[in-house]
């Protein structure tokens, strides 16, 4: 009895070593993960408050020398001139851009997805193939058909031209296809039986527990549609309609480089995404954990 005892103790043990070890690496290796990916972020905000024709001299450095830093650059993105307001132009169209794609995207996603999940009807399978099926073709070779496309529906130039290729996402709606299947069917049955009609189920039943999806997609889409740069740049032709990639990416030109405004300026576009991420983690963490079904 007593050589079992000890047996057990001694592998529990090293079950206990082992996976403490194991996290001493998951940690260190997360954490020198996390300094990489950091490192240039951090660079990037300390150059923002040196001159520009610093970094043409240093290149990004992490060195804190207090002398050369100030808030010349974000007095400059502040100031109302000429260049500033351009920016602030190609911010609003960024927001405006990323706004209406990131709603009318997970609208239209959403309801394919639920059609292709909750119904039954003859090639479902083949439809949703096809529509998985475009996610393995890169974006490169849609560009001439799509960007044609956009020429035939006099739509060169305009804000739907950049929003309407993108708006049904085969990846989302792979991913609110993937989370529909674990919901409960017996909330459906049980809606209908009350005689509630698709609308009132889909809107009113469907929508509130898909709330997690719909919160990590919104941080996805908004990531796409913010930093995008090379379908708007086909798209678009008028200054006064680039957004901030677009804005930022002209103020490198071969007859000079406006690397004040640059540096800040994108340090700022960080801000929205950010924001956004930090906004909706709540949303996340909350759907996760409340049932779909309170009994």
């Amino acid at each position: 009895m007593s050589i079992s005892t000890t047996s057990v103790k001694k592998e529990t043990g090293g079950m206990r070593v082992k996976r403490n070890i194991g996290t001493v690496f998951a940690t260190g290796f997360f954490a020198v993960l996390s300094c990489l990916i950091f490192f240039p972020i951090f660079a990037g905000i300390i150059a923002s408050f040196r001159p520009g024709i610093e970094l043409i001299r240093r290149g990004l450095s992490v060195n804190l020398d207090v002398t050369t830093m100030n808030l010349n650059n974000y007095n400059y993105l502040f100031s109302g001139n000429a260049d500033s307001k351009k920016y602030w132009m190609w911010f609003k169209n960024s927001m405006a851009l990323t706004l209406v794609t990131v709603v009318l995207t997970l609208l239209i996603c959403y309801f394919v997805a639920y059609g292709i999940t909750m119904y039954n009807f003859k090639l479902k399978r083949v439809l949703y193939f096809l529509v998985i099926a475009t996610m393995m073709v890169p974006f490169e070779i849609l560009m001439l058909p799509l960007y044609k496309e956009i020429i035939g529906l006099k739509l060169i130039d305009t804000m739907a031209g950049v929003i309407l290729p993108g708006l049904c996402g085969a990846s989302t709606i792979f991913f609110f296809h993937q989370y529909m299947q674990s919901l409960p069917r017996a909330l459906l049955d049980a809606a209908r039986i009350d005689g509630a009609n698709e609308y009132y189920i889909s809107v009113k039943i469907m929508l509130p527990i898909t709330k997690p999806a719909f919160s990590a997609m919104a941080i996805l889409c908004a990531m796409g549609a913010w930093n995008s740069m090379l379908w708007p740049l086909l798209v678009f032709r008028s200054a006064d309609k680039f957004t901030l990639t677009i804005g930022l990416n002209t103020l490198l030109t071969p007859y000079g480089n406006n690397y004040d405004m640059l540096i800040a300026g994108s340090m700022l576009a960080i801000l929205p995404i950010l924001l956004i991420f930090l906004c909706f983690q709540k949303y996340i963490i909350d759907g996760m954990t409340a049932g779909a079904v309170k009994g």
